[in-house]
């Protein structure tokens, strides 16, 4: 009987086969993996200021006061007013305050002092109707348009001439010079003559009153003003109890020591 062998392949033929497949599977994993590890992205390095990288993208490092890498803004510190203390701007100081020979012989103000010849003055009784008056009050009035300044006290004389003696000021006289407006006023108050109550005194008798103007140092003379008398005024007893008041710049400032004599 005839019978067909069936014929295996050859073992070794097979298993080189399997060998084969094996490293082509080997090979495929390790290109990709390869390539994996070609692809990956080098690490980002600092670009210059204002150059695009390799991706695209600007890496630079930020300049004070610009955006962040983040997109934010770093707050800035508002101006002060001084150079970087914090501080702020000191207030300015006043104007029109000057020194020793600025202006009007160093009267301390912007303004020159007041000269005798622009200067109108009054005289005015303070007295009760009836009293013998004793008590005055010296206005002058400034006849410019612009300010001018009085210091101190007026150098009062009650009787004729240079040679008569000065009336003393009552008290200190205030240092503040007095500043008079264009067309304003400012006063002084005088007292001319003691209390004789035994009615045995003896009086100087004055039909006007002198005075000579201090100068901003109270070193120099500036003029000097003449106060009539009121109309119905002929004279005025006076005596060495007599007493000025400073320059004020109020009616009742003028007066007020003077009435108390």
């Amino acid at each position: 009987m005839n019978s067909k062998t069936v014929r295996l392949g050859s073992p070794r033929r097979g298993l080189r086969g399997v060998v084969l497949g094996v490293a082509v599977v080997a090979a495929l994993l390790t290109t990709t993996a390869c390539q994996g590890d070609d692809q990956a992205a080098p690490p980002p390095t600092a670009a210059p200021s204002g150059s695009a990288s390799a991706g695209g993208s600007t890496s630079s490092a930020a300049p004070s006061g610009s955006a962040s890498a983040g997109g934010s803004t770093p707050e800035t510190a508002a101006p002060t007013g001084d150079s970087g203390t914090g501080s702020s701007t000191p207030t300015p100081t006043a104007t029109g305050s000057g020194d020793s020979g600025e202006t009007g012989g160093g009267n301390g103000t912007q303004y020159a002092d007041c000269e005798a010849d622009g200067l109108t003055t009054a005289v005015e009784p303070q007295d009760e109707r009836g009293e013998t008056p004793r008590h005055f009050l010296l206005t002058v009035t400034n006849k410019a348009k612009t300010p001018c300044v009085l210091n101190d006290a007026p150098q009062v004389r009650l009787k004729a001439g240079n040679d008569a003696p000065i009336v003393q000021t009552l008290g200190e006289p205030d240092g503040e010079p007095v500043v008079v407006e264009g067309g304003g006023k400012a006063y002084a108050g005088l007292y001319v003559f003691g209390n004789d109550e035994g009615g045995e005194a003896e009086y100087d008798q004055s039909d006007r009153f002198t005075a000579t103007l201090v100068a901003g140092e109270g070193t120099e003379l500036s003029g000097t003003l003449i106060f009539d008398l009121p109309d119905g005024l002929d004279t005025v007893s006076v005596d060495d109890a007599a007493r000025v008041n400073g320059w004020a710049g109020t009616e009742g400032l003028a007066m007020r020591p003077i009435t108390q004599l």
